[in-house]
């Protein structure tokens, strides 16, 4: 698909909804929606939301965990593990 095949006006988008949409399916590719010459939305298959939500989630994650490091709030794993092997054994359920 070219470039520009990927950009539709809204009106385009209200009357050809139904082919619009298998070919955004088919292709996996996002479609901008404009108003007025002006890009108002995308359009994309739920497949690659989905995978693209998932992504986010995980992007998430590592820069909690990279802001974590920066404000030094880490332990060394084998200071974390010994802490747990001592509430275990205190438990008494120690592997």
């Amino acid at each position: 698909m070219k470039p520009t095949a990927h950009i539709r006006p809204v009106s385009y988008v209200k009357a050809h909804a139904a082919e619009l949409i298998r070919q955004i399916q088919e292709a996996r590719e996002p479609v901008i929606v404009t108003r007025n010459g002006e890009a108002k939305a995308v359009l994309q298959d739920i497949a690659s939301y989905e995978e693209d939500r998932e992504t986010l989630a995980l992007l998430k994650i590592l820069a909690l965990g990279n802001d974590e490091v920066v404000r030094g709030k880490t332990r060394p794993a084998a200071t974390v593990f010994a802490d747990l092997r001592k509430r275990l054994a205190l438990r008494g359920t120690e592997p």
